[in-house]
C-alpha cells in the first residue's frame, strides 16, 4: 500500500510532468499555421498534426482505457495513429484528424486524465506502481515533442521558434580527456520508478580502464577533420559508411554549407556561421566513427559511457546522474528546449561527473560504438514494441540526451537508439581510447 504522503508526491510529479509536456506540445503546434501542421516537411518525419493526435491516442489507450478502465473515446482512429502500422512517409495519405479536431481530441483526453489522476491509487499493478503509466505517457509525449522539434528544423521557411541562447562561457582550457579506472560497476537500474524496460535490470558490468573526452567533439575539431580530407579518405570509414557517404554525396554535417572560407549552417530557419566551440550536431554514426578513427581514437562503448556518467569511485556506487542523485536543474545541463542549440563545450561545471567529464547529460545525443541489445534478464514491459522489436545490430545506441530532451525522458540509464545513417536527430559524440593503448 502506498503511503498517502507518497501518493500525493507521486500525483504532483505526474501532474507536473504531464503539464510540462503539454505546454511544449502546444508551443510546437501553435507557432505555425495549419498548412504547416498538415504538411510533411520531410519523408523522414510525420506531419506535425499526426504527432499531436498520436500523443493523445496513446494517452487515451494507456491511461483512460487500460489504467482507468474507461470506455474508448475514439476507437476508430486507433489504427490511423498506430506508429507500427504506418511508416512515416505514408502518414500524410491517412485520413488524419484536422488540426482543430486534433486539438479538441487532445483537450478532451487530457481533461479526463486529470480527473482520474485525482483518484488513482499508485499501487496494485506494475502500470500503476509509483505512477509508472503516467510517467511513461509523459516521457512518450516529450519524445514526440523532440520529434516535432526535429520536424521544425527540417521545415523550410522563416523562423517559427525562438529561445534565448545559453550563457556564454570562457573557452574551455581544461584537460582534453580523463582516465576512467577499470573494474566493475552497476549498469542499468532496478529502482528508478519511471525507467523504461530497456534500462532494466541493474547488473554488474566489467569495464577495462579507458580514457574519455571531457567534452563532446566541437565544431572546430570536426572542421579540422573535414579540412584534412576526412570525407574523401576511405581508410577512416567502415565499408558501409564509405558507401553511404559516396552514394548520398555527404561532405559535412547536415544543414552545413560552405561559404568562401567559412562554414554556415541553417538552424530553425536562421542561417548563421557555425560556432566553433559548440558540440558538433547532426552527424550520423558513420561520421562520428570516421572522425574518431581519424583522431586515432574510437567511439566509447555504451557501458563505458554509462560508467563515465554514473560511477562514483568514492562510494563504488552508480548515481542517477553524473552530478549525483538530484533531479536535473538549469545549472546541471542544457535540457528541455530551454535553448535551441547546444551550449559551448565545457559548460555546466556543476553537472560534471566525479571523474571530471562534462556535458554527459544534455546538449547533444552521443553516439556510442554499441548495438542496441537487451540487458541480461530483460523483460518487455508494458509492450514489446517499445524496445524488443528494435534489438539487434541494425540500431546503434545514443546516450545522454540533447537540448531538445526533457528531463523526464533523460537520465544516466536512459537509452536511445537509431539507424547509423540518421543525421536529422540532435546527435553528436565524444571519443575514447583504451588505457591499454596508452
Amino acid at each position: 500500500m502506498t503511503d498517502p504522503a507518497d501518493a500525493d508526491t507521486l500525483r504532483e510529479r505526474a501532474l507536473t510532468t504531464l503539464t510540462t509536456a503539454r505546454a511544449r506540445t502546444t508551443l510546437l503546434t501553435s507557432c505555425v499555421e495549419d498548412p504547416d501542421l498538415t504538411a510533411q516537411h520531410s519523408p523522414l518525419m510525420s506531419p506535425l498534426v499526426w504527432d499531436l493526435a498520436h500523443i493523445s491516442n496513446q494517452e487515451e489507450q494507456w491511461l483512460l482505457r487500460t489504467v482507468a478502465g474507461r470506455e474508448a473515446i475514439r476507437p476508430e482512429i486507433d489504427g490511423i495513429y498506430d506508429a507500427f502500422e504506418h511508416p512515416r512517409a505514408a502518414r500524410p495519405s491517412l485520413p488524419l484528424l484536422p488540426p482543430s479536431e486534433a486539438r479538441n481530441y487532445a483537450a478532451e483526453v487530457r481533461g479526463r486524465v486529470m480527473d482520474i489522476l485525482e483518484s488513482t491509487a499508485f499501487h496494485g499493478t506494475r502500470l500503476t506502481e509509483a505512477g509508472f503509466a503516467f510517467g511513461m505517457i509523459a516521457q512518450h509525449e516529450q519524445q514526440h515533442d523532440e520529434t516535432m522539434l526535429i520536424t521544425h528544423q527540417l521545415r523550410k521557411g522563416p523562423q517559427a521558434l525562438t529561445a534565448p541562447d545559453p550563457d556564454p562561457v570562457p573557452l574551455f582550457t581544461g584537460p582534453s580527456e580523463v582516465l576512467v579506472p577499470g573494474g566493475p560497476f552497476t549498469m542499468g537500474t532496478s529502482t528508478e520508478p519511471w525507467a523504461l524496460d530497456n534500462e532494466r535490470p541493474a547488473h554488474r558490468r566489467e569495464v577495462p580502464a579507458f580514457y574519455m573526452d571531457v567534452t563532446p567533439v566541437t565544431n572546430a575539431a570536426y572542421q579540422a577533420f573535414i579540412a584534412d580530407g576526412g570525407y574523401d579518405t576511405e581508410r577512416w570509414w567502415t565499408p558501409e559508411g564509405w558507401a553511404h557517404i559516396r552514394q548520398h554525396s555527404i561532405h559535412a554535417p547536415l544543414f552545413w554549407r560552405r561559404d568562401g572560407k567559412q562554414w554556415l549552417r541553417r538552424r530553425f530557419g536562421v542561417t548563421e556561421v557555425v560556432p566553433p566551440d559548440e558540440p558538433v550536431l547532426h552527424v550520423c554514426w558513420y561520421e562520428a566513427d570516421a572522425y574518431a578513427r581519424w583522431a586515432g581514437r574510437r567511439l566509447p562503448t555504451e557501458a563505458e559511457w554509462e560508467k563515465a556518467a554514473r560511477h562514483d569511485p568514492a562510494g563504488d556506487r552508480s548515481t542517477r546522474y553524473p552530478w549525483g542523485d538530484a533531479d536535473p536543474a538549469p545549472e546541471h545541463a542544457n535540457l528541455g528546449q530551454r535553448h535551441l542549440r547546444p551550449a559551448p563545450a565545457g559548460s555546466y561545471p556543476e553537472g560534471e561527473s566525479p571523474l571530471g567529464v562534462r556535458q554527459l547529460i544534455g546538449d547533444v545525443w552521443e553516439w556510442t560504438a554499441s548495438d542496441f541489445l537487451p540487458y541480461p534478464g530483460f523483460q518487455a514491459f508494458p509492450y514489446k514494441e517499445y524496445s524488443e522489436v528494435f534489438f539487434g545490430p541494425e540500431h546503434k545506441v545514443l546516450r545522454g540526451g540533447a537540448f531538445a530532451v526533457d528531463a523526464v525522458a533523460c537520465r544516466g540509464t536512459f537509452r536511445n537508439w537509431d539507424y547509423p545513417i540518421r543525421r536529422q536527430i540532435f546527435s553528436g559524440f565524444r571519443t575514447a581510447r583504451s588505457a591499454a593503448d596508452a
